[in-house]
């Protein structure tokens, strides 16, 4: 599995995965920035991801949906905040209401997204920033950590299939 490591930090609020894969920055970079190829991977396999929008530009949306199990949808939304590619992406992560309309009453994450050459290869960090511990806890509990290993899990096997 490309995940090396997922370190959940309470004293600064942090939850950061560290993953390594065997293609060039460039390739990985595309399973960003082409919102097909995004699909595919954002969100734990029993939760499959659609991407409505994706304009991965300084202040644009990407709006997406997750279907579960049972065909229920759970809606997010993206707010980038800068851009470099291939290497780093910076966006507020958060969930919507089922219009796709941003929900104030849940929290958001502040995410930064680094791409660095190493062994012939990419690391990947991703690096996830909370407001409060609450709100950390409360993401938690509802199963941020195993589904963000899960779905950078299946990233391998995109770079490889293409």
């Amino acid at each position: 599995m490309s995940v090396t490591s997922l370190d959940k930090d309470l004293d600064n609020l942090t939850l950061t995965l560290v993953a390594d894969f065997a293609a060039p920055v460039e390739r990985v970079w595309q399973l960003w920035s082409d919102p097909r190829q995004l699909e595919r991977w954002w969100g734990p396999p029993a939760y499959p991801a659609t991407v409505e929008e994706h304009d991965l530009t300084p202040g644009g949306d990407v709006t997406y949906f997750m279907t579960g199990p049972e065909g229920e949808k759970f809606r997010g939304w993206w707010r980038v905040a800068t851009v470099d590619a291939p290497r780093s992406l910076e966006f507020t992560d958060g969930f919507a209401d089922e219009d796709g309309v941003p929900n104030a009453a849940m929290p958001t994450t502040a995410n930064r997204v680094t791409l660095t050459a190493r062994d012939g290869g990419t690391r990947m960090e991703m690096r996830a920033v909370f407001d409060t511990r609450e709100q950390m806890d409360q993401l938690m509990t509802m199963g941020m950590e195993d589904g963000l290993r899960e779905a950078a899990g299946q990233m391998d096997a995109l770079l490889t299939t293409g």
